[in-house]
């Protein structure tokens, strides 16, 4: 049921944080996986992981918010591997800052790094995951799909368009056996929240406090729900938006 054997996973952003995390789950459940990411170093260190655990990966250098550059990416995939099963579209990026300092340069880098790429690779995908008759979309937004978030209002309004866009897609292409759906993911430990704690005061306390399972996800907690969505134990199971957050999002 949870078997990947055979099949291709296309994962953005996959060389660190938390599409590492799903790469390395969906790697070990027996799919070959491609790295899409701009870091090449970064790239090549993840793939020799990712080797080491399942069997086959390749990294492709790309940048998910240029049409031509993700449209690359399927035909190298297409060509190394000759299908493609899964994509999973978790590249992203933040700004933090209040809406009224928040430059609309900035607005369109943070839109575009976190939703016009779901739709560029879905899109670019969708003839090769029909093909398979057996397709599986996963997008990664985030607990401020569903929460306010002050501080980073592009970050917040893209994965708000993370989950209709998964619901668009599933609705869509239901018909060509392909399941779209969403990740929530909530306060992982990742260079991206690092980051947040050294520009937020008093931001780890919090976490802690508001999350009932009294710690911060690690990227490790990533790797199940990717091999869920990616595997026949989730055919019937589409349009949702999964949280992966220890229940923060849940506390009142």
């Amino acid at each position: 049921m949870f078997d990947l054997a055979g099949r291709v996973a296309i994962v953005t952003g996959g060389n660190g944080g938390i599409g590492l995390g799903m790469a390395r789950g969906l790697a070990r459940a027996g799919a070959r996986v491609v790295v899409a990411a701009r870091n090449e170093a970064k790239s090549k260190d993840a793939v020799k992981e990712l080797e080491a655990l399942g069997p086959g990966a390749r990294a492709v250098t790309t940048d998910v918010t240029d049409e031509a550059s993700v449209g690359r990416l399927i035909r190298a995939t297409l060509d190394a591997f000759d299908r493609l099963d899964i994509l999973v579209n978790n590249a992203g990026t933040n700004i933090r800052k209040p809406p009224h300092e928040v430059t609309l340069a900035e607005w369109r880098e943070v839109l575009d790094t976190n939703l016009t790429s779901a739709y560029l690779g879905s899109h670019a995908a969708y003839p090769a995951l029909k093909a398979t008759g057996r397709g599986k979309i996963i997008n990664v937004g985030s607990m401020m799909s569903i929460l306010g978030a002050g501080f980073a209002p592009a970050y917040a309004a893209s994965k708000s368009g993370i989950v209709q866009f998964t619901r668009a897609g599933a609705s869509a292409w239901a018909r060509d056996n392909i399941q779209v759906n969403a990740v929530l993911p909530g306060w992982i430990d990742t260079a991206l929240t690092r980051r947040a704690r050294q520009e937020i005061a008093g931001l780890h306390e919090r976490v802690l406090q508001r999350t009932p399972a009294g710690r911060w996800g690690a990227i490790d907690d990533m790797e199940g729900i990717a091999v869920f969505l990616a595997s026949p134990a989730s055919d019937f199971v589409t349009g949702t938006a999964i949280p992966v957050d220890g229940g923060f999002s849940i506390q009142g």
